[in-house]
């Protein structure tokens, strides 16, 4: 994800500044975010046309209506009690939300994470997962919103301490570490084989499109046969392996045509296309249309 033109806190901030003169329940820093209240209409905006690449994790916990966003090639419909969390240079494209949708947000930059958290970094935050969702009781739901408001409440007073929000912001995402190891072991006793499965095999796909587009690669890493591991995919899915591999690596080429200044030749070099002429062609067949005409369409 090198080069890429990044949506990050600081432009966030100023995109809050300039809709919101009062900054009503919202702290933004270069290294912190605590929104009691995201507008949606601001995100809807932002994140709606296409892929956004978020340099730092968002947690976001929907406390009325519901969302539908599309994370790291994967869609979820976010309703009350849900908390979604996305990491370090997570992919999302927003779709669409109700209109009474309520949510609650927090964001940090890897140093001040490293600085809260210190040695003992929750599994779920340890880089193994690029992002989860959480469906929370109305008592754990509650009892975030509590910590977050805490957070919030600290953070807005004037001269407040930087050792007690590193605590409170530790504080915040050890219980997230918590729910999500809980909800993770009740999860793995469920879900079958083949569902952990394809759950590899999307984390592997989110990870290595861009230089492994065949499913040998992914069949070889969870050493199982193409035939077999396509199998499973389509089964457990319903689209094939080899669907999921071209969705992902489409989805990056799309974030470099519009958030890099980089030329086309030089993204499907990167993207390991054998010549020119081929990755048009992929990308045409995907889109419809080809790298230039799709920049040219959707740049900013």
């Amino acid at each position: 994800m090198a080069q890429l033109k990044q949506f990050d806190l600081t432009q966030l901030k100023q995109l809050i500044e300039n809709n919101d003169e009062h900054l009503a329940n919202n702290y933004i820093t270069q290294n912190l975010a605590v929104a009691r209240n995201i507008r949606v209409g601001l995100v809807q905006k932002q994140f709606k046309d296409s892929p956004t690449v978020l340099p730092e994790m968002r947690l976001i916990l929907v406390k009325q209506g519901w969302a539908r966003t599309t994370l790291n090639l994967m869609e979820h419909r976010m309703a009350a009690g849900d908390l979604v969390f996305l990491g370090t240079n997570g992919i999302i494209q927003y779709q669409e939300a109700s209109d009474d949708i309520q949510a609650i947000g927090f964001s940090c930059s890897d140093e001040l994470f490293q600085l809260a958290i210190g040695h003992m970094i929750p599994k779920a935050f340890d880089g193994h997962l690029r992002d989860f969702h959480l469906h929370l009781s109305q008592e754990q739901a509650a009892f975030y919103d509590q910590l977050h408001l805490l957070l919030s409440m600290h953070i807005m007073q004037e001269g407040h301490s930087s050792q007690v929000t590193l605590h409170l912001v530790g504080a915040l995402l050890s219980y997230v570490g918590y729910l999500w190891q809980q909800q993770e072991q009740s999860h793995l006793e469920s879900q079958t084989r083949d569902q952990r499965l394809f759950s590899q095999f999307i984390q592997l796909v989110t990870q290595h499109a861009p230089e492994h587009h065949a499913i040998d690669y992914y069949a070889s890493t969870l050493c199982l046969t193409p035939r077999y591991l396509s199998t499973i995919i389509k089964q457990v899915s319903g689209k094939s392996a080899k669907q999921w591999i071209d969705d992902a690596l489409v989805t990056r080429i799309k974030v470099d045509l519009l958030h890099t200044d980089k030329p086309v030749a030089a993204i499907g070099d990167e993207m390991h296309f054998p010549n020119p002429s081929f990755f048009t062609k992929f990308f045409k067949r995907m889109t419809g249309m080809t790298p230039k005409e799709y920049q040219n369409r959707h740049k900013p």
